[in-house]
Formats: C-alpha cells, structure tokens, sequence
C-alpha cells in the first residue's frame, strides 16, 4: 500500500495537501515524526473528514503504520517519509488545522541543540502555515527540552499557550491518544508533558 499512500513534493509549485485525499476533506492535519504511527492512526480515525498526513524517515515506523491503515480502512492518511521541513516549505499559508509533534528527538547534548525541531525556524513555518486559532500540540519527556520548548513556543508572538493550571500540562487530554514512546517514557519513570498552543489570529 506504500506506493498509494506516499507522496513527492511537486517541484516549484506549492502543495496544496487538501489535493493528496481521493475524497474531500474539511481541514488538513500534519504529524511530524510519527513513530509507530498509533497516535496518527487513532486520530484518523476519530476524524474521517480531516486529512492527515504523516511525516517518518524512519522505515519501521511507516511500516507500522501503513500496516494500522490496512487493519482500520483508513482513506485519510498520506505519508511524507522525508525531511519534515521540507514539507513546510513546500505547502501553502494558511494549510494546516493542527500540527502534532509528539516525543521529538532532544538532542541532549548542547552541541546538538541546533538540530532540534521545535525551533524559532519551525515554529516562524508553522505560524505561516497554520490557519488562525490552529492548535499545536507538543510533547516531551525530556525536562531540558520542555524548558526549551516553552521558552521558543511562548516568546513567539504568534502562538499562545493554552495552560491555565497545572493538570494542563502535567496530564494528556482525552482527544490525545498516547503514543508507545510516552508508555516508554512512563515504564523508565519519566514523567511526559503535554502542551498545547493556538496560533494567534492574524492582523
């Protein structure tokens, strides 16, 4: 099934991802870095009329999940298995309804700070792609990231953090399916964070 479901990037022209879907679909939905694909796959599910598209580098994953698209008859789900940022550049303002990152690689090592996603680049992509009142969730059970999440995500002026107390960040909400990395996390008891940010509306 690899073959239907995954896709190239068009060469100058922008994507338009609504168009990768064989039926229409109400909003589009990105997850970047999807892992074993459970957490995708359940939200594809929960929400047939959204088109979701996956971003996975990693074979074993995408094989996890093309395998959970066959099992559930999912029609809502495209694969992106290539650099993520290259497909923010490549889609269109104002194209994405929520945005999912969930237990990126923390590049513990300060040397290698640099190469982590949630970024003042990434999050300038977002904005610029996400439409006003978009929701982006974050995850992560890696306290220095987390710090470093929170500090990029609320000095930028275009997301808004939606916490009000602690239980919203310290516990996953319902519509958040869990992913085998936070039971990972939990087995090794470390303790995930989940945070959620809208983009502002614009002026």
């Amino acid at each position: 099934m690899l073959p239907e479901l995954r896709f190239a990037l068009p060469g100058s022209a922008p994507l338009d991802p609504a168009c990768l879907f064989a039926a229409p679909v109400e909003a589009v939905w990105l997850e970047i870095g999807f892992g074993g694909g459970e957490h995708l796959a359940t939200q594809a599910a929960a929400h047939p009329s959204v088109g979701f598209i996956g971003c996975e580098v990693f074979e074993n994953g995408v094989a996890r999940l093309v395998s959970a698209i066959a099992r559930d008859r999912l029609g809502n789900v495209r694969i992106f298995a290539d650099d993520a940022r290259a497909l923010l550049a490549a889609l269109p303002d104002r194209s994405l309804s929520r945005v999912f990152i969930l237990f990126p690689d923390p590049w513990p090592k300060a040397r290698h700070n640099k190469r982590r996603l949630v970024a003042p680049a990434t999050l300038d992509q977002l904005a610029r792609l996400m439409t006003d009142g978009a929701e982006l969730r974050l995850a992560t059970d890696d306290p220095d990231y987390l710090a470093w999440m929170l500090e990029a995500a609320t000095a930028h002026p275009d997301f808004a953090w939606t916490a009000r107390r602690a239980a919203d960040w310290r516990e996953r909400p319902a519509d958040w399916p869990p992913t085998r990395y936070e039971e990972k996390a939990r087995a090794a008891g470390r303790t995930p964070t989940f945070l959620r940010f809208l983009r502002r509306a614009r002026r």
